[in-house]
């Protein structure tokens, strides 16, 4: 069976049989594995006349597959084996021009890792073709798949591997840690309180701003008040253990501090503040405005403040002191635990493609 693999397809847990099934509807008389040594995730496909053409078929034809690979090499499991298969593969198959990264997966018990491979077969590739190495973007990408005793090897387009972070996308939480967030708090009753408290945790903390400020207007319940930032620090906690456990990077934990709204506003008078209200313009009428303000703010070093109401609302007298007071979605009233989440969205739309077009001045900034 391993010996004759032309196709290897993966796919969630648990698909693997219905992935199976499909394929045999498009071919009845290819060979198909599913699920191989109890391997999950993983199809192998056999005895099939013209690889190239069903790997394509697969492609446009079941939706289940994640992704297809044409096994375009089959040598034994250890890395001489693999590094010499890969020579001849490449060979032609990557410019000197190009850039090139290596992805090698094991399924088995092996003496090296994945990385030893990923290194070998590296500096081989680099060898014969002249190609440069580039993980993030590369055009072409050699695919090792280590199964047991054996190695299968493919070569793919480097966009078939699809990644979060692209070269024209701008890491939006660097901005947002620049935003301090005056919140209104929700008080009512005290489950309800709480269960907020945690979604608005969560939020905030979900987008890395610099720092919420809770903006209570006047004299409120104080044990309401309590649930509330007891939720919103569990929220907050919660989130960011999430974050520093898969993410590949440094992670902002949000800072919290509490201050009346009309405090909040007094402090900041004459500071770059947006009220998202719904008696505000819509974004897409101000939308060059305010990616303005955010941007000139930042080059200048400063903060950017933002105020959401919650049950109450901002009041209008503090409308005077905005920079701008927007309207994310005329004619819906969203709920308080997505404001601001909606808010920072519509932030993000309108910004983007400006930042991505500065971007090596932005990054001076915000280093």
């Amino acid at each position: 069976m391993l010996s004759n693999v032309d196709i290897i397809l993966t796919c969630r847990l648990g698909m693997e049989r219905v992935v199976a099934s499909y394929v045999k509807e498009l071919s009845p008389e290819v060979e198909v594995y599913p699920a191989p040594f109890n391997l999950m995730g993983m199809v192998l496909v056999a005895n099939v006349k013209d690889k190239y053409s069903f790997a394509e078929e697969i492609k446009r034809r079941i939706p289940e597959v994640e992704k297809v690979f044409v096994v375009e090499a089959v040598t034994r499991a250890d890395i001489p084996s693999i590094v010499e298969a890969s020579k001849n593969l490449v060979r032609n198959r990557i410019a000197p021009n190009e850039s090139f990264a290596v992805r090698t997966t094991r399924r088995g018990k092996h003496g090296f890792t994945s990385i030893d491979v990923n290194v070998a077969v590296g500096a081989a590739v680099k060898e014969v073709t002249g190609a440069r190495v580039d993980l993030e973007n590369p055009d072409k990408v050699v695919v090792v798949q280590i199964v047991h005793d054996y190695a299968y090897l493919s070569i793919v387009p480097g966009s078939e591997f699809y990644r979060k972070m692209k070269p024209y996308k701008f890491p939006m939480y660097k901005i947002f840690r620049r935003f301090v967030v005056g919140h209104e708090p929700y008080l009512g009753p005290i489950d309800a309180s709480y269960t907020m408290g945690t979604r608005i945790g969560r939020e905030v903390q979900t987008y890395e701003i610099g720092e919420l400020v809770i903006t209570p207007i006047g004299s409120v319940d104080a044990n309401a008040l309590y649930h509330f930032l007891r939720g919103v620090f569990e929220g907050i906690e919660s989130r960011y253990e999430v974050q520093k456990r898969s993410y590949g990077r440094e992670v902002h934990k949000v800072q919290v501090s509490l201050q009346d709204m009309h405090q909040f506003v007094r402090s900041h008078i004459g500071e770059p503040l947006i009220v998202f209200e719904p008696e505000g313009e819509p974004i897409s009428k101000i939308a060059t405005e305010v990616a303005e303000l955010i941007i000139n703010s930042v080059k200048r070093g400063k903060k950017v403040y933002l105020m959401v109401g919650a049950r109450e609302g901002v009041p209008t007298g503090i409308f005077r002191y905005a920079s701008y007071v927007v309207d994310v979605a005329p004619g819906i009233v969203i709920s308080t635990d997505y404001a601001l989440a909606s808010a920072l969205i519509a932030i993000s739309t309108v910004i983007h493609e400006k930042l991505v077009a500065q971007r090596e001045e932005i990054d001076k900034y915000l280093e």
